[in-house]
């Protein structure tokens, strides 16, 4: 996503950002975090300012009984690691009590170390609601004033200018979570609606916002955590599900415009391995293509041709496409542990009144989630790409070449066709694991990192490139049906149809592509077709006699 420039300004009253413009936040929505709770849809909510946020009465005691701990340990002059004692290869480093402020300070200061581009504003919000989040539980000893600093910063949108390059997954996201905290503290950059960008005690000042002043222990508190890997995969696992569920509606309007059949998605076929994902997709193609609840003239139009089997990417769409679901739906199981989990070092268990080193920062869990997540949705690009080549080939398709009329004089869809498989291309490379990799880091304390930061950046990509080849797929499926009138597809793919000529018109003859391209990728991001289907596909669960699609669904 864009990043607003400097001079950008944004109204309170209708907040406009480099990404559209948006309702203003209603002052009397609010979410409650109490650390265990928080689920992947709601973290993209705060992410998109739908929602200001609020601790819960029992969160705010689990704060305060932990920071008790603390404190007693700093009366009792414990030693106790990242309270009194330096940190990494400095954990023997003993310092001496009139020190610890400056030491969290310092700790900050060095550790905002990152580079690159910033996280957008979105993301930037999710990557403080979810650090506030995992504070809310109660077992990092941060301060009361501090969290309440920090939701009082969300609620006014002051974001800290936090780079998304500089961290290896293993201590926590320690650089750019530093970043966040610099901000807070009233330093380095800061951006809000009405400051734009602008040094981070200025823009808290504008907002009658004090900087945080870190107390003992608090700074390690704030950056031990796996919060921007696990804040940039909620991103991707929504927009994973998102496409992953409108890639079996534009499969089947590229099996249509090609006059594939519907045997493979009989219900036997697929009760006889029967993988939850494979199950649902074939049963989504059957509510969408030729039946008694929604007949096809396409579909019986060749009812009597001599073809018994399509090509792969027709065929096994259940089994392609179902365990892209499958695997969203074990990253999406991952990730909602990891939301709602302390992962700070050292923890503070107060009902024991102790402090206990552990390794619960390492990124392990979300870093192989989201390689996983980005190998299993690729497929969806992988497949879709192979589907258009099927479309505009006209060896395979028995439709104009390259869907356009006066093939030579006009060139139709062969450039779109090239950058789906650019796009493919580029997502295999991205699709090598991060989590295979480790770098001895801190002078060979932190021996073994996962390396999360870039699985989360890449695995947004890949998602990316999947949307954009989809957008692709649906425009050239959409084409070749108008080549086939006057003859009509079953309703719900029709609706699809519909729904894409409201933002592209027929292709009759060369114009610049990208626009139609982005237009379709629009319709994706917003699941517009998803929405155009989802009541067709329920009146067939309907006859069927099988539950309605959840809400949430």
């Amino acid at each position: 996503m864009d990043v607003p420039e400097h001079n950008d300004f944004i109204n309170v009253g209708k907040e406009e950002t480099a990404i559209g413009k948006r309702q203003s936040l209603d002052p009397k929505k609010y979410l409650s975090l109490d650390g265990n709770s928080l689920t992947i849809a709601d973290l993209v909510r705060l992410g998109k300012g739908l929602f200001n946020i609020k601790l819960t009465y029992e969160a705010e005691g689990k704060i305060n009984e932990a920071r008790e701990v603390i404190e007693t340990i700093i009366k009792e002059n414990r030693v106790v690691y990242g309270v009194n004692t330096g940190f990494g290869k400095f954990a023997h480093t003993l310092i001496p009590k009139d020190k610890l402020i400056e030491l969290q300070v310092n700790l900050i200061r060095s550790h905002s170390a990152g580079v690159g581009t910033p996280l957008s504003v979105e993301r930037t919000r999710m990557l403080l609601a979810l650090r506030i989040n995992v504070l809310a539980k109660g077992y990092s000893g941060v301060s009361m004033e501090t969290v309440q600093a920090m939701v009082k910063a969300f609620n006014a949108s002051c974001l800290s200018w936090v780079p998304e390059k500089g961290t290896v997954g293993a201590s926590g996201d320690l650089a750019p979570l530093a970043h966040l905290t610099l901000g807070l503290m009233g330093e380095g950059r800061m951006w809000s609606p009405q400051c734009g960008w602008d040094h981070a005690k200025t823009v808290l000042e504008c907002h009658g916002l004090t900087p945080l002043v870190l107390k003992p222990k608090e700074g390690i508190g704030l950056i031990n955590g796996t919060q921007m890997m696990s804040s940039l995969a909620a991103e991707a696992v929504e927009r994973a599900v998102g496409v992953a569920r409108q890639a079996d509606i534009i499969g089947a309007l590229s099996l249509e415009a090609l006059r594939g059949t519907t045997k493979a998605f009989h219900s036997d076929i697929h009760a006889v391995r029967p993988h939850p994902g494979q199950i649902e997709v074939a049963l989504r193609l059957r509510s969408l293509l030729h039946s008694d609840v929604f007949p096809s003239q396409i579909s019986d139009s060749h009812r009597t041709c001599d073809r018994v089997q399509d090509a792969y990417t027709l065929r096994c769409i259940p089994q392609v496409h179902g365990v892209v679901n499958d695997t969203i739906a074990f990253v999406k199981s991952i990730l909602t542990t990891e939301l709602n989990s302390a992962t700070d070092n050292p923890l503070v268990f107060a009902e024991r009144g102790e402090t206990i080193s552990g390794g619960n920062f390492h990124g392990e869990y979300p870093a192989k989630a989201l390689d996983y997540l980005a190998i299993g949705v690729h497929e969806l690009a992988s497949m879709s790409e192979r589907r258009t080549e099927r479309l505009v080939n006209p060896c395979l398709s028995e439709l104009p070449a390259f869907l356009v009329q006066d093939g030579g004089l006009n060139s139709g869809f062969m450039i779109a066709h090239c950058t789906a498989a650019a796009l493919v291309s580029e997502s295999k490379a991205l699709c090598h694991p991060s989590s295979v990799d480790s770098l001895s880091t801190s002078a060979a304390t932190e021996d073994h990192v996962s390396m999360g930061g870039w699985a989360a950046r890449k695995a947004l990509r890949v998602v990316e490139h999947v949307e954009q080849v989809l957008a692709i797929e649906l425009l050239a499926a959409c084409q070749a049906l108008e080549f086939l009138r006057p003859l009509k597809s079953t309703t719900p793919l029709e609706k699809v149809h519909e729904l894409v000529r409201t933002v592209v018109r027929p292709w009759d003859h060369d114009r610049q592509m990208s626009p139609d391209i982005e237009a379709a990728h629009t319709l994706l991001r917003e699941e517009k077709v998803w929405e155009a289907v989802r009541p067709y596909m329920d009146q067939y669960r309907d006859r069927l006699g099988l539950k309605p699609l959840p809400l949430n669904d």
